[in-house]
């Protein structure tokens, strides 16, 4: 949640004391170094966390040093890198463990997020750990529908992760993949994923920013008179009947970067 939380403070150049709100983005950043586990450099909160979290907030912590160039944030972000390398599994992916064991989707964007962050950041990323990744999410795509599976072998395609997908493709700099405009194809035909509402829609802004074109300004304009129609007095955003688990937290987080996408203050969002 923290590093949603600070991704949507950065995202509008906020950055660690610089902005409105750099010292509320200063003291996230010191809560995310203060979760680095000394002995691997998992970051775990305090009542534990996943891959998936590591490698959000390892993402985080990616465009705060970009933007920075903090050598605290360096120290804590390259064990948290190494970790991701180390845990990738001999299909090319990962999962929710940090080991080299079983591998999804879900995840595996997660992380290569984080790669490609470090290595716009300038940090040392093996070019091969970013080809696997390619080719594991290859093996998820399903070539009837357009569209990515979960998993290799698990049931049909759905919105979220056709969108993580296209991500990963992106993000590896497979720009031309013929897949991308199958998977686009795909993603406009079947709309919006109630299930996985927020976790599709911050793949898909991405995805399809990097897309560009009339998929893009068809995309955001959409997005941009559903949120802003939404929004609550209060300034929050929070749907009970989409990942309500989550929070309102979870949920603004990700509406203020969808809507901020086009500003480019992000690095992981500059073309």
């Amino acid at each position: 949640m923290t590093s949603f939380a600070l991704l949507a403070f950065m995202a509008n150049g906020h950055v660690p004391n610089q902005g409105n709100y750099g010292p509320e983005v200063s003291k996230g950043i010191r809560y995310l170094l203060s979760c680095s586990r000394d002995s691997d450099g998992y970051l775990l909160g305090p009542s534990g966390g996943n891959m998936y979290c590591h490698g959000m907030a390892a993402l985080a912590l990616t465009q705060a040093f970009g933007m920075t160039g903090d050598e605290d944030v360096k120290k804590v972000l390259k064990k948290a890198i190494e970790l991701i390398v180390k845990t990738q599994n001999h299909e090319g992916g990962w999962r929710y463990d940090p080991s080299p064991t079983g591998a999804d989707i879900s995840v595996t964007i997660m992380q290569v997020m984080a790669l490609r962050g470090a290595k716009d950041s300038g940090l040392h990323v093996p070019d091969k750990i970013i080809k696997n990744a390619i080719d594991y999410i290859n093996k998820c795509y399903d070539k009837r529908s357009g569209g990515y599976r979960y998993q290799p072998y698990s049931s049909g395609p759905g919105y979220a992760r056709t969108a993580a997908g296209v991500c990963v493709l992106q993000l590896g700099g497979e720009y031309d993949a013929d897949e991308i405009k199958k998977a686009v194809e795909y993603l406009e035909r079947i709309g919006d994923d109630n299930a996985h509402y927020w976790y599709g829609h911050y793949y898909a802004a991405h995805a399809l920013n990097q897309v560009g074109g009339e998929v893009w300004e068809k995309y955001y304009e959409r997005m941009k008179t559903h949120l802003l129609g939404r929004q609550k007095a209060s300034g929050e955003w929070y749907d009970p009947r989409r990942e309500a688990s989550y929070g309102p937290v979870y949920q603004t987080s990700i509406a203020v970067l969808i809507l901020s996408v086009p500003s480019h203050y992000l690095p992981i969002y500059q073309k």
